[in-house]
């Protein structure tokens, strides 16, 4: 296959720079799973924007930095949150159906926004609803085609430059190369290297892996957000229970029914996620419980199932009546700010390669995404990266090489308990190293015959020995990144972590 471009990944960053990329060639569009897997698909909070008549983007943007607690890069930034409202507004022509009351938009505020500024649509299904309208505009495009179960393995490269990748057939057991002048890392995010995790099966850190393999730098990967309400109920996945509830008016209480988060920190049950994550933790280990509860019985029953008909009914399957009784929550991997590392227009440290979404690393969100953020970063730099792909020139490939394939002998669930372990929540040396260690220390084999569940585990690997030395590195306490040993920040530290290559060869 010799589309012009190739796209990996079928979330808002994928579709949106696809749209983009449609007038300049050929388009080819891979999912991992079905087109509609993806984290976008779970985005329930909303997008954030400065739109609303109280609202500025000067707002906007201080809130973001000071979420991003000196990570964040200003002019990615302020790029994101000026470009914000006009692609927000191309979404609403395209067909996004917002929530309104009325005839206007209805804005709702989240934790660590200074005004009402979050859009939803349904409710509570607003990443789902944008994701459809952009693959109806996308599939409406000439050019542009989608391949379902089809899992991207490795870059293809050809004198340093990406000219494609390797796509694994799994019904036959194939790898198919795919040439393309240019390539998008769209992959989404990588909470599936860790034990508890909201992210779908999908997340495996694909794109992170795959370019730290042929060579990409590799930026702030160590901060990992956890989302600190996910659903706690035996043989139950880790269903997010939106941020958006605490904004509505839902309270954090421990097992005798009493709030804990004032004590905490001064903005109570909406203090940034890394803060209320650790929280919850330390009020874990204070009473000896497995989980706290998630109580918005005090807001009317009719108001929680149509403000959040998604997360009523999916607590109500597991017998959970969110109207009526608390849902028990915890901690999970829910958002990686770190990635493969791009300017504003995507653009990697490769020549051919460009990145956006989750997986990428633009500097907007620092050490910690601000609540609703990452939709909007999907969008905008969606299509800036597909902007800037258009002029990417085509190059005779003489002979494509990529990495060779080995897989670590060790099972997955004991990858994912290590990084939970060692690089969850709360980090020391002691943990870290032995992460690293560990990591290390796994006999690598080829395996002729892999299947998906193989390049998965070998991803996970990857992207978990990448997390484990970045962490270990930052002796400070930052963001969602919280050492132990470091509990306070450090000047030192207040720069971007960059793995180039040959720093981790042996991923």
């Amino acid at each position: 296959m010799h589309p012009d471009f190739l796209v990996i990944g079928a979330g808002v960053a994928g579709l949106r720079a696809a749209i983009e990329l449609a007038a300049a060639g050929t388009v080819l569009v891979v999912a991992k799973d079905t087109l509609r897997e993806s984290n976008s698909e779970y985005a329930q909070g909303g997008i954030a924007v400065a739109l609303s008549d109280d609202d500025e983007v000067e707002l906007h943007e201080q809130d973001t930095l000071y979420a991003g607690d000196g990570l964040c890069d200003p002019e990615a930034v302020r790029t994101l949150v000026e470009e914000g409202p006009e692609a927000i507004q191309e979404l609403i022509e395209w067909g996004v159906q917002f929530d309104r009351e009325g005839v206007r938009l209805a804005f709702t505020r989240e934790g660590a926004h200074s005004r009402n500024r979050v859009l939803h649509a349904h409710g509570d299904s607003t990443g789902r609803e944008i994701a459809r309208t952009l693959q109806r505009k996308a599939a409406s495009l000439d050019g542009v085609t989608f391949q379902s179960y089809a899992a991207t393995v490795d870059l293809l490269m050809e004198d340093g430059r990406v000219t494609g990748a390797l796509v694994f057939d799994e019904q036959v057991g194939a790898l198919i190369p795919v040439r393309a002048r240019g390539v998008l890392l769209a992959t989404g995010g990588l909470g599936r290297v860790f034990k508890e995790t909201t992210n779908p099966d999908v997340a495996t850190g694909d794109g992170v892996a795959m370019a730290c393999r042929a060579g990409a730098e590799i930026s702030n990967i160590e901060f990992v957000q956890f989302h600190p309400t996910a659903l706690h109920v035996d043989g139950a996945p880790r269903f997010l229970l939106s941020e958006a509830l605490r904004g509505e008016g839902a309270v954090l209480k421990n097992a005798a029914g009493e709030r804990f988060m004032p004590r905490y920190h001064e903005m109570g049950d909406l203090a940034p996620r890394d803060v209320v994550s650790r929280a919850i933790v330390s009020e874990m280990r204070r009473t000896g419980a497995p989980h706290m509860f998630l109580d918005l019985t005090a807001r009317p029953a009719e108001f929680t199932r149509n403000r959040f008909p998604r997360v009523y009914e999916t607590c109500l399957r597991y017998g959970i009546d969110l109207a009526t009784q608390p849902a028990p929550v915890h901690p999970a991997a829910h958002y990686a700010m770190g990635g493969v590392r791009t300017d504003l227009d995507g653009c990697t440290s490769l020549g051919g390669l460009f990145a956006a979404g989750e997986v990428a690393c633009t500097g907007v969100h620092g050490a910690n995404r601000l609540a609703s953020n990452s939709l909007l970063e999907g969008v905008v730099f969606g299509a800036r990266a597909g902007r800037a792909m258009r002029s990417a020139a085509a190059h005779a490939v003489k002979a494509d090489t990529s990495p060779e394939r080995t897989f670590p002998h060790v099972p997955e669930a004991e990858l994912r308990q290590l990084a939970w372990d060692r690089c969850g929540i709360a980090r020391d040396r002691q943990g870290l190293t032995e992460a690293v260690t560990q990591l290390a220390s796994y006999a690598m084999e080829t395996n002729p015959g892999a299947r998906l569940a193989d390049y998965d585990r070998r991803n996970i690997h990857c992207v978990a020995a990448l997390i484990a030395r970045c962490a270990l590195d930052r002796e400070e306490s930052r963001g969602a990144h919280y050492r132990t040993d470091f509990p306070h920040k450090s000047e030192a530290f207040q720069r971007p972590s960059v793995i180039r290559p040959g720093q981790l060869s042996s991923l």
